[in-house]
């Protein structure tokens, strides 16, 4: 069983966050693209973090390059709650979990960040899937994407150490 924390993710959970992403994974490119741009309407600041972003003038929904980086997030990040509980951990690739880490500490990626992150992925799944949606869903969804983040601040600290 999956644990985190003194937390344990639950077959339950498990089952939730699964039945959602099975509904959510054909439409991964059209949500990966508002779940971004849910976190530039919370936070436009964050543009200025994607070097892509800083000096583009087009539309962010006409982005060539948020789109791919959108769905990429997105995918990532609810194939990891899929994993979860059969892993025991946090799993994506280790290079990519290291590069996660090294990217976020780079860029500055603070606290406040992954809370608007985690925010806007939360109402982009609800969205997504309103008939599923309820607070066992919600928590679900929450609880795995605290365990992601757990994972790239363990990078990050990493990073920062000399």
């Amino acid at each position: 069983m999956a644990t985190y924390e003194g937390k344990v993710f639950t077959e339950e959970q498990e089952a939730l966050v699964v039945k959602s992403w099975t509904v959510m994974k054909k439409n991964s490119a059209e949500l990966g693209l508002n779940f971004f741009l849910k976190i530039f309407e919370i936070a436009p600041s964050a543009k200025k973090l994607f070097s892509f972003l800083r000096d583009s003038d087009v539309p962010l929904e006409q982005n060539t390059k948020l789109k791919p980086h959108a769905m990429s997030v997105f995918v990532m990040t609810c194939e990891s709650a899929v994993q979860l509980r059969k892993a025991g951990k946090v799993t994506v690739r280790e290079t990519t979990l290291k590069k996660l880490g090294a990217t976020h500490f780079k860029y500055g990626v603070v606290d406040e960040h992954f809370e608007v992150t985690k925010f806007a992925l939360l109402e982009t799944i609800k969205g997504a899937v309103p008939e599923m949606w309820s607070a066992e869903m919600k928590n679900a969804w929450g609880e795995a994407y605290d365990r992601l983040v757990a994972a790239i601040k363990a990078e990050m600290v990493a990073c920062s150490q000399p």
